[in-house]
């Protein structure tokens, strides 16, 4: 089920996992081998994220990943989801190959792991998956990273097309759609770049799902809260972004901790002492200081 050692290596480095984590990892995998609780656990884990491959699942179903890694040996708990993952990745492989993924959006896809590890290092200073049950969209077949951003399988939900009726999609409940994340680590969000994904994932998914008519992107994201324009210029990447977009209305409760957890990568920050190095950092800090709320929005536009 895990690769030996020398191997392991190998695919923790595919995985983009940081290397002052593999040695630990490595290390740990002779605990697990030996442990025949936690060898079963980690094949049940393994399996049901990989039984229905390829569906679009409902949130709430599935493997629910952070609860199962609760049951895992204190000693393996950091680094059990990534087994789980590299248990995982022949079958992701596989079903990639067979619906003629190219290599590297394979690659980079899944790579989303090692990412996810180095949040989790920023945030609490130790080797560790920072969000177990948001890569299990990767390892399913459910999302791709095509150029700046990530695009995710999606039907749209009842809530969500209401919401959306009011900026003009006519889209009901079950429409296919895809939803758009921005991951960390890769860059600006230049119009250019975005550009580009979108383009990308035009034709990505009409040659690789042509069954699934995608009629419109969505975004569901404090980067679409349209009280950053008070705050940034108006060719600003965040302020171009936005207007890519066709916004529904922001939630109704606040959501302070998105841009504190992704502009300084901590969400329990204090607010009186961050930063102001960038307009971003400014925007997002004094906004709060100053005793207001941020929120999340939620935008569509047609594909």
């Amino acid at each position: 089920m895990l690769p030996d050692t020398d191997e392991l290596a190998e695919v923790l480095l595919d995985l983009a996992v940081p290397h002052e984590d593999i040695d630990e990892l490595i290390a740990s995998r002779r605990t697990l081998t030996a442990d025949t609780g936690a060898m079963r656990l980690l094949a049940e884990c393994a399996e049901e994220l990989v039984r229905d491959i390829g569906k679009i699942i409902e949130y709430g179903d599935g493997l629910q990943l952070g609860e199962r890694v609760a049951d895992a040996p204190v000693a393996l708990r950091r680094f059990f989801a990534a087994y789980v993952f590299v248990a995982a990745l022949p079958h992701a492989r596989a079903y990639h190959r067979a619906l003629g993924i190219p290599v590297d959006i394979s690659r980079r896809t899944l790579a989303d792991l090692g990412r996810n590890m180095v949040v989790h290092r920023r945030r609490h200073g130790s080797a560790g998956v920072q969000s177990p049950q948001w890569l299990t969209l990767h390892f399913r077949g459910e999302l791709y990273q095509l150029g700046r951003l990530q695009f995710q399988r999606a039907n749209l939900w009842t809530g969500a097309a209401s919401v959306l009726a009011q900026a003009g999609f006519d889209g009901a409940a079950g429409t296919p759609c895809l939803d758009i994340h921005i991951p960390e680590f890769l860059g600006p969000l230049t119009p250019a770049a975005c550009d580009r994904s979108v383009a990308l994932a035009r034709e990505f998914f009409a040659l690789h799902h042509p069954e699934e008519r995608y009629r419109a992107a969505m975004c569901h994201s404090w980067l679409l809260d349209p009280q950053l324009k008070r705050y940034l210029n108006a060719d600003s990447n965040i302020v171009r972004f936005q207007e890519r977009f066709r916004i529904a209305r922001r939630g109704s409760e606040p959501a302070d901790t998105e841009p504190v957890q992704f502009v300084f990568g901590d969400p329990e920050l204090a607010v009186a002492g961050l930063p102001r190095r960038t307009s971003l950092e400014r925007a997002v800090g004094d906004h709060l200081r100053a005793g207001g709320h941020w929120y999340m929005g939620r935008g569509w536009f047609p594909l």
